[in-house]
């Protein structure tokens, strides 16, 4: 009978990190659904040149990337492997200061159907997902994530019609979400007056 010496406590150590590394990244990559939430109508007929440009936050729900920040907007752009640029920009008034995210975004389906995957953090995407819009002339939208624990209402101005807001949020209502708990994004003038991340000192 072969007796095999247990390895040394360094090499047991060693294994077990490498282990929780790889559970983590599993983890990590089964979390990142790129599927529209269950329940959840995409908007279709969907024209993505259309939607290029600057949007701004109206209302959010809470989550940690963008706590605590006010003038909040989102840049989309084209890229050159098809893709779409994104940056997002907020003012964050405890520290005075603008903070940024640079990331990329791609239509998974059809063309026409507006679900896409994006990533700020290299390999994991997620799912972004426009579930109303103006389709006349692309005013405003509203977009929830890869679950309805994430929802955002968008527009080309920092602020919407009343009918228009009263409208997202029944909708938004009929989902399941408790729109009590959005977030109304304030777009002060003076912190827009201020230095942004992309203006050289």
């Amino acid at each position: 009978m072969n007796i095999h010496p247990l390895p040394k406590t360094r090499e047991v150590s060693r294994l077990i990190v490498v282990f929780l590394l790889l559970v983590g990244l599993g983890l990590a990559v089964a979390g990142c659904s790129t599927a529209p939430p269950p329940g959840v109508q995409v908007v279709d007929r969907f024209e993505i040149s259309r939607y290029l440009g600057r949007w701004y936050e109206i209302a959010r729900l809470d989550h940690r990337f963008e706590r605590g920040l006010t003038n909040v907007s989102a840049d989309y752009q084209l890229r050159s492997d098809g893709g779409i640029a994104v940056l997002n920009r907020g003012f964050d008034s405890r520290k005075g200061q603008w903070k940024e995210a640079l990331g990329r975004a791609y239509v998974t389906g059809s063309e026409q159907t507006a679900s896409l995957k994006v990533s700020f953090f290299g390999p994991f995407f997620g799912g972004y997902h426009v579930i109303a819009l103006d389709r006349e002339r692309y005013r405003w939208a509203m977009v929830v994530g890869p679950d309805t624990d994430y929802l955002w209402i968008l527009a080309r101005t920092p602020s919407i019609p009343a009918s228009v807001r009263d409208r997202l949020l029944a909708q938004a209502t009929s989902l399941g979400i408790d729109v009590s708990k959005l977030i109304w994004v304030s777009h002060d003038p003076v912190a827009e007056s201020r230095v942004s991340p992309d203006q050289k000192p």
